[in-house]
């Protein structure tokens, strides 16, 4: 299914490299480079580069259940079990009562 940028809900975009896309992702280069040529992602040509909608980019990964695996997996889901666990930690020093020594 091709993505239209009239479909995104998001008025401010967020533009990424292929280099970007494809670290976020944890995919290859060339597996956003085919997105591109299929026109499955909303993209611009700035210069020489490629520019990709990030919307339209994670609509197009959440398509496909290998690419969402690999999302999680390899992309920038690896990091929200650390995050996660950062975020708690913060919370749970929040709630203790530390007192500054006088």
């Amino acid at each position: 299914m091709k993505i239209k940028e009239k479909d995104l809900p998001i008025s401010n975009k967020l533009w990424l490299s292929v280099t970007q896309a494809a670290k976020l992702l944890g995919v290859e280069q060339k597996t956003i480079r085919r997105a591109i040529k299929t026109k499955e992602i909303i993209y611009l040509i700035e210069g020489n580069r490629y520019s990709l909608e990030m919307g339209s980019l994670l609509g197009w990964a959440h398509q496909s259940p290998r690419l969402k695996n690999k999302l999680g997996r390899d992309g920038i889901g690896k990091f929200v079990k650390e995050w996660k666990e950062e975020f708690v930690g913060i919370k749970a020093l929040k709630h203790k009562s530390i007192h500054p020594v006088k």
